[in-house]
């Protein structure tokens, strides 16, 4: 069967080591986490490793991407609407000419799971420590070792937007706020390779994580904080707080980055992971202090740049 540019990607394949697997073109996963618990599915009987326990998860449909996938067969599979901003990251394995991506996602509460379609016998929430346990799927059973440190952990990007406007000499002078709006529109369901963070960041090796950004003005381009949402991208007008030694952006920031530390110790799923970018030398050094490490504005400007090239993320 000749697969077209839209349609279905049911169906039986085979990889380079002579294995079968479900989904023509890949299949996708959801791990969903909530409150230190991942939604497992007790795949049913008929099915293809019946009896163990795995995440929603199926083929992926004809150019469907894998984070669309694994929500897509999520809500079908156990009627749970998960949000795309809820993505955490991916974890692709290769099993030569087929691929299985774990789509990783956190939301505040344990949602409601119920068996929709018949692939799944049972719907639980199981404790991070505690999934090992269970006679997994033997798919998930050769991820969980890369997986469970990822699980329930999120990037987050605090962006000092001044300093990265102002890295390019493309007239932003004429229009701050607009050039600082552009910046918001570019950041915008950013992926970050896993193999581009410091590792003094101490994030497992995932191969994509989508992060929480924080972009953080000041000036003219502050009312900016006041305007419409964008996907991903949480925008923070520096206060003009009188006394501030360097400036309200760079006490903002390092504010934004304080109260992020604080907020990690309360979270049941592991400690969020922050990284500060600006090149400004005394902004990275009082970032440093906190314990969160920065890197430069080239180091976004080449994300930015590898994503309006072609197949680019």
């Amino acid at each position: 069967m000749t697969l077209g540019a839209t349609g279905t990607g049911d169906g039986w394949t085979q990889c380079a080591a002579g294995h079968r697997h479900w989904g023509r073109v890949g299949a996708a996963g959801l791990l969903l986490v909530a409150e230190g618990s991942a939604l497992l599915q007790l795949r049913a009987a008929w099915s293809h490793e019946g009896g163990t326990w795995g995440i929603p998860g199926g083929a992926r449909d004809v150019a469907e991407d894998a984070v669309a996938a694994a929500l897509r067969e999520t809500a079908e599979e156990a009627g749970v609407e998960v949000p795309p901003g809820a993505v955490t990251g991916e974890l692709s394995i290769d099993h030569g000419g087929w691929s299985y991506t774990t789509v990783l996602a956190r939301v505040a509460r344990r949602l409601p799971a119920t068996p929709v379609d018949g692939e799944s016998a049972a719907l639980e929430w199981v404790p991070l420590d505690e999934v090992a346990d269970r006679p997994l799927h033997p798919g998930l059973a050769d991820a969980w070792p890369l997986l469970r440190p990822a699980a329930g952990r999120r990037l987050r990007l605090v962006v000092d937007g001044a300093n990265v406007v102002g890295s390019r000499p493309d007239g932003w002078w004429r229009d701050r706020r607009a050039a600082a709006a552009r910046l918001r529109e570019e950041l915008a369901g950013l992926r970050v390779p896993g193999a581009a963070l410091p590792p003094e960041l101490g994030l497992p090796a995932l191969q994509v994580w989508a992060p929480e950004t924080v972009l953080v003005v000041e000036g003219a381009a502050a009312g900016l904080a006041a305007g419409p949402a964008v996907a991903g991208v949480r925008v923070v007008a520096a206060s003009r707080t009188p006394g501030h030694r360097r400036g309200a952006g760079d006490d903002e920031v390092v504010h934004v980055v304080a109260a992020g530390r604080a907020a990690a110790t309360d979270g049941p799923d592991g400690p969020d992971a922050q990284l500060v970018v600006t090149s400004d030398r005394e902004l990275r050094r009082r970032c440093a202090d906190q314990g969160v490490p920065a890197v430069g504005t080239s180091w976004l400007r080449r994300l930015l740049e590898e994503r309006r090239t072609p197949g680019g993320r």
